[in-house]
């Protein structure tokens, strides 16, 4: 299964590198599927693209869910190392 991340463009650099932060992590991500992505957007991260702008109520909606799934693993004894 493949799952993309909702991230916060904070900067854009050369050759459409974007740095990106996903729930206080920064990355470089690529912005060239998104051309229209400017600093300040939600963007959802795949494999190192951003992949889609989305707004910012879908991206904390999606944080949310994330977390949550998370924290169900972690009560379930499926987290790893567990």
């Amino acid at each position: 299964m493949c799952l993309a991340i909702p991230a916060q463009v904070k900067s854009i650099g050369e050759m459409n590198m974007s740095e990106v932060d996903i729930m206080g992590v920064s990355r470089h991500v690529s912005l060239d599927l998104v051309p229209d992505a400017k600093e300040g957007d939600w963007v959802l991260v795949h494999a190192g693209f951003a992949i889609q702008v989305v707004d910012e109520e879908y991206a904390n909606e999606t944080l949310e869910l994330l977390k949550e799934m998370s924290m169900v693993e972690d009560e379930a004894g499926l987290a790893e190392g567990a």
